[in-house]
This record gives C-alpha cells, sequence and structure tokens, in this order.
C-alpha cells in the first residue's frame, strides 16, 4: 500500500464540468493546482468519513464477512479502531465455534 509520501498512483475520473471549473476557480485562487485541490477534499471526505459511526458499522461488517482485509479496514478507519474489530471478529468467531460444538453435542 502506498503511503502519502510514498509511490502515487494515477487515477482517472469524470465530473460534472461545474465540479472542475470550481476546483480550478480555487486552485487559481489559492495559487496551486487542481490536483491539490481534489486530493485536499478527497482526503477532508475519508477523514470525515472514518468518524462516521454507520460507515463504521457497514466497514466493520464488510470486514467480519471478509469483504474486505484488515489492512483495508485499517486504512480507513486507523490502526487502533482496526484492531478493536479485529478482536471482536475473533470473538465473534469463537463463539460461533462453540455453539456449533454445543448444537453437536446436544444431536
Amino acid at each position: 500500500m502506498s503511503s502519502e509520501t510514498g509511490e502515487k498512483q494515477r487515477v482517472q475520473f469524470r465530473a460534472p464540468e461545474s465540479v472542475v471549473q470550481q476546483a480550478d476557480t480555487l486552485a487559481t485562487v489559492l495559487g496551486t493546482d487542481r490536483t491539490s485541490i481534489i486530493l485536499s477534499a478527497l482526503r477532508e471526505y475519508l477523514r470525515d468519513a472514518s468518524h462516521d459511526d454507520e460507515l463504521k458499522q457497514e466497514l466493520a461488517d464488510a470486514y467480519y464477512d471478509d469483504t474486505i482485509s484488515f489492512d483495508e479496514l485499517k486504512s480507513v478507519v486507523g490502526h487502533e479502531e482496526a484492531a478493536n474489530f479485529r478482536v471482536l471478529k475473533e470473538q465473534l468467531d469463537e463463539g460461533f465455534v462453540d455453539e456449533a460444538a454445543e448444537e453437536l453435542a446436544d444431536s
């Protein structure tokens, strides 16, 4: 995984012309370029998203279902929160195994 100061990856996307014009205008006023404006907006969005409880629950569910990896989860919610989700996942997995063992013993 590349860090903010490490490798860069080219990303292309289409955006409404009005959004691009707004980014260009801000870039001109701030003496920077469109890419810096878009990166700043994306960083802010990701920072806000990482504190959104509903989104964190969706990320946790995706991690519990093995849709995303621990590293992917960590990249959004941070190491400490991801570690908490990992502990809970392990406890849930152990609980499932215990429940299944009890059901087999009862049958």
